[in-house]
């Protein structure tokens, strides 16, 4: 009886243990939102406290493990050994990172150095230790450093220092590592005559190499669990295939069609005819950190200003071309959208302002919103030419391809630059305004291709192919996130409304409504796979660098695990829960997309932050955004399990927790793939950012249900569904509440 009771007690604190880490990380994650990182971080995260309360959730989490595993196991078949055996690496990998993270606490040491080109030294300040200046046991110099750009901008594609530490020569740069006697080097910053750098150091051999160890360990007990044949989850697995073998087919018609639209014109205020709008966005323009269409740029320019991409009945090229060579007729018009907090501040009862009522405004000194403050600076970039840097310029006529920066009329021209291109720097797009106002558009047709002309004999190669220019403007022209949104959303609705229908009465599925269910998604997946790799191709990087993008990504995961589900589900006899797959997989790529849209008219196409480049990176996004997706199937699963009044109740519970293995999985490795890119890029693969702590929140949340078979109230249906939907509230926290919240670095725009 002793014994059954120790068993119980240690079950108990090990569970409570854990229960009060994950408030404790809530709290603190709280509290750094006024306090600050390094506060959270001391008083915290590595207090002596914090650090007692994980060692002993280890302990007794360890405890407890054995008395489940290691207890009358001789009778047991060899793939049931092997399958504990998995299970016990799987729970040890936490324990070698755990202790891993305690030596780096401990023992490891973070600092950095400051280098001037030519200049020896063999001083380091020690971040852990109070910023006291220590020695190293050898000296570095800086011989040279070099800012790498992309090709005929000025935007920076990478950071490369080249250091001699004690006669050995090597390269420090964004996401590449020099090393040297157990010191990692990584590249930080520099000031601005580019002739003296900062590089963070570590020191850390044990904390690193025992971390990684159980990085390893945790993936391979990852693919032991689901390979071998007596795991928990391939029981499930042949639980599920024996529910759906004995489901009933019910029957049962439903067809539902919505459509509205809503057009109105107004005056217009002056500007170009379409013609010649078109042939000014054909021009090159260096915007947002790269080289593109002036389109693209009146399109983001239209959009940030009205909310959408035309203004009556014109288009972005010619609302941009209007601002800029007419403004005086578009100040007085209602084209700025505000929030209600600025409408009611202004006393406007329509939705838009016009820029000189936001001028007057601020200078009356009413405190406007930053959105809103955001349109009138962008306005004021215009008028004043900083958003026309359409002249290429060498300044360095012996190296060109580096020294190529592109000026606006405004922009203050280098000296000694040729008068005759000066003047048509400074002057050819107020001539281009005077000829609109005479209406000379055979002339501005002329102009236009002179400078189209000057682009390509200054610029040459920097100037992207004529075929990418077309791609993306047709990519911008496409505005497919609203109705896909929209559709996916309403089709996913009327999916599960049958399938909730269908539950309550005994009648058959007819087999055209899945089928059409089903090719509509492979439809919508195919031309959201192209348009994901049309931003891919303009980009020039995996589109997973901001929320629109990954919002974008999560559509087209979701879907694909639907189809790769639903056919899994091909026979009749799995009819109805074929149907609920594609439900759920409409909804969830419709919230998907509609989320997307919330910063569809900020985000631009722009060449990645160098610290942003690793490949490791795009890994990362895509596994947690898998993972995300899985867990958001199992909330609607859960949710239709709640709704169904007790039928099929065992198989959405089989479902649900058959998903949770590889969505919380995925969620882990995720959260490990980012450590490793954030150790190879800062040298630290934690820093208690908001993110990684509600990551590693919700992580411990889902494992929760993992381990039901131990805690009796997860076993029962209802109790286990009603946990997966409040669940779901730390991954919509984790991806919404901390960036719009909380804040910190991996927070999106």
């Amino acid at each position: 009886m002793k014994s059954v009771n120790t068993v119980k007690a240690v079950k108990a604190i090990a569970f409570s243990l854990m229960g009060a880490i994950v408030l404790l990380l809530v709290v603190a994650s709280i509290v750094e939102k006024f306090k600050g990182t390094e506060f959270v971080a001391r008083y915290f995260y590595t207090s002596t406290l914090t650090i007692c309360l994980w060692v002993a959730a280890v302990v007794f989490s360890l405890w407890h493990l054995c008395n489940v595993l290691f207890v009358k196991t001789s009778d047991a078949s060899i793939g049931a050994k092997l399958s504990q055996l998995g299970v016990f690496g799987l729970h040890f990998a936490f324990v070698l990172i755990l202790a891993g993270a305690l030596l780096t606490h401990l023992f490891g040491v973070q600092g950095a150095v400051e280098l001037r080109e030519g200049e020896a030294t063999t001083a380091y300040i020690d971040k852990d230790h109070d910023y006291q200046i220590r020695k190293f046991p050898f000296s570095i110099t800086l011989t040279n450093f070099q800012v790498l750009t992309y090709p005929g901008t000025d935007t920076p594609r990478d950071y490369v220092s080249t250091i001699i530490v004690d006669g050995v020569k090597g390269q420090v740069s964004m996401n590449k590592i020099f090393k040297y006697k157990g010191y990692r080097f990584y590249q930080s910053g520099y000031n601005g005559d580019g002739h003296t750098v900062v590089l963070l150091l570590n020191h850390d051999p044990w904390g690193i190499a025992v971390t990684y160890t159980g990085y390893l360990l945790l993936l391979l007990s990852i693919l032991v669990f689901f390979f071998l044949p007596d795991t928990h989850f391939r029981l499930l697995v042949k639980r599920l295939k024996a529910e759906l073998a004995g489901a009933s087919s019910l029957r049962m018609l439903m067809v539902v069609l919505f459509v509205t639209s809503a057009t109105y014109g107004l005056a217009s205020p002056q500007t170009l005819p379409e013609q010649q709008s078109d042939r000014l966005g054909n021009l090159c323009v260096f915007y947002g950190g790269r080289l593109q269409p002036l389109s693209c740029l009146a399109t983001d320019f239209t959009e940030k200003l009205y909310g959408k991409s035309s203004y009556q009945g014109m288009t972005a090229e010619q609302v941009y071309a209007g601002w800029l060579l007419m403004p005086y007729s578009w100040l007085d018009e209602p084209m700025l959208k505000l929030k209600s907090a600025d409408r009611k501040l202004l006393g406007l009862k329509g939705r838009y302002a016009t820029y000189n009522e936001l001028f007057a405004a601020k200078n009356a000194g009413l405190q406007l919103s930053a959105y809103s403050t955001e349109k009138m600076a962008l306005v004021y970039m215009l008028l004043h030419g900083e958003l026309t840097r359409i002249y290429p310029y060498v300044t360095d006529t012996t190296n060109a391809a580096s020294s190529l920066v592109w000026y606006s009329p405004s922009s203050d021209l280098q000296l000694g630059m040729p008068d005759e291109q000066w003047f048509f720097i400074r002057k050819s797009v107020d001539y281009i305004g005077e000829l609109a106002f005479e209406k000379n558009y055979s002339r501005i047709d002329t102009v236009i291709s002179k400078i189209a002309k000057y682009q390509q004999s200054v610029a040459g190669t920097s100037i992207p192919s004529e075929r990418r220019f077309v791609i993306e403007q047709m990519f911008r022209r496409i505005h497919y996130s609203k109705p896909m949104a929209m559709a996916a959303v309403t089709i996913g609705l009327m999916l599960f409304l049958v399938y909730m229908l269908l539950l309550s009465h005994r009648n058959s599925l007819p087999k055209w409504l899945s089928a059409t269910a089903l090719w509509l998604m492979v439809v919508a997946e195919l031309f959201l796979s192209v348009m994901l790799a049309l931003r891919w191709y303009v980009s020039g990087h995996v589109p997973l660098s901001n929320g629109h993008e990954t919002m974008q990504t999560l559509a087209w995961i979701a879907m694909l695990v639907a189809l790769g589900a639903s056919a899994q589900l091909s026979n009749d006899n799995h009819a109805v829960s074929r149907l609920f797959v594609l439900s759920a997989g409409w909804l969830i790529a419709g919230f998907a997309l509609l989320v997307s849209m919330m910063t569809a008219s900020n985000p631009q196409i722009t060449p990645l932050m160098p610290v942003l480049q690793s490949p490791l990176l795009s890994i990362h996004v895509a596994v947690i955004m898998l993972s995300y997706a899985l867990l958001f199937f199992i909330a609607i699963n859960s949710l239709a399990a709640l709704l169904s009044k007790n039928r099929n109740m065992q198989v959405h519970l089989l479902v649900s927790r058959l998903l949770l293995y590889p969505a919380v999985f995925l969620l882990t490795i995720g959260i490990f793939i980012g450590a490793i890119w954030a150790n190879i890029s800062w040298g630290r693969y934690w820093g208690w950012d908001p993110k990684e702590v509600w990551a590693l929140i919700t992580m411990l949340v889902y494992s929760l249900p993992l381990h039901s078979s131990q805690l009796s109230w997860l076993n029962k249906p209802k109790t286990f569904h009603l946990y997966c939907v409040v669940a779901f509230l730390t991954v919509l926290f984790t991806y919404f509440g901390v960036n719009f919240l909380l804040g910190g670095m991996h927070a999106y725009n």
